[in-house]
């Protein structure tokens, strides 16, 4: 610990620790924001369109949303992959994901027009249940792999957030237990 004569013009001279961790604070801002503007953007090409083709009430509806959605994934490369880092798991295939909505879009187009209401009601049904999973309390949600907003830079906004997060507490620690 330092004397009480030099303490101000001590904390005035090393003032390092406290300012990097602003600077860790601000570019963990940075990464908070990214990854939302990544999710909003997600929504704006993919997300919304699936949402919109799960809720349309006509085969037609539905068709034009989903094969939005389908050109978005296309477009932007997620079409196979994961977006886990460290280890695989079912839930996070990007390939078993988009298989499954270029089936609903296939039989979508199968569905003929002069198709019986119940028919059409039916595939629609089973298209809702393709797109959507239940969330509990919060309603029904898309269902798409974790992560896919940032894929396929999954792994650099995961070592984006963790270390800019730690350094962070680690300099706000350090300046607390040192100079208070």
């Amino acid at each position: 610990m330092r004397s009480n004569n030099n303490w101000g013009q001590y904390r005035q001279t090393n003032r390092g620790p406290l300012v990097f961790a602003w600077l860790m604070c601000l570019v963990f801002v940075g990464f908070i924001a990214a990854r939302g503007i990544a999710a909003i953007e997600f929504n704006r090409g993919c997300g919304g369109y699936l949402r919109r083709a799960a809720d349309a009430n006509t085969i037609e509806l539905a068709r034009n949303n989903l094969n939005t959605a389908i050109s978005y994934l296309r477009v932007n490369g997620l079409t196979t992959g994961y977006t886990s880092v460290l280890y695989t798991t079912p839930d996070e295939d990007i390939g078993f994901w988009f298989s499954n909505l270029e089936s609903s879009l296939k039989e979508l187009e199968s569905i003929s027009p002069e198709a019986t209401p119940l028919e059409q009601s039916n595939v629609l049904l089973k298209l809702r249940e393709t797109i959507l999973h239940d969330a509990g309390e919060s309603g029904d949600r898309v269902t798409s792999p974790d992560g896919i907003s940032v894929y396929p830079n999954n792994a650099l906004f995961g070592l984006w957030g963790i270390l800019s997060f730690s350094l962070m507490i680690v300099c706000f620690v350090y300046w607390f237990k040192e100079y208070s």
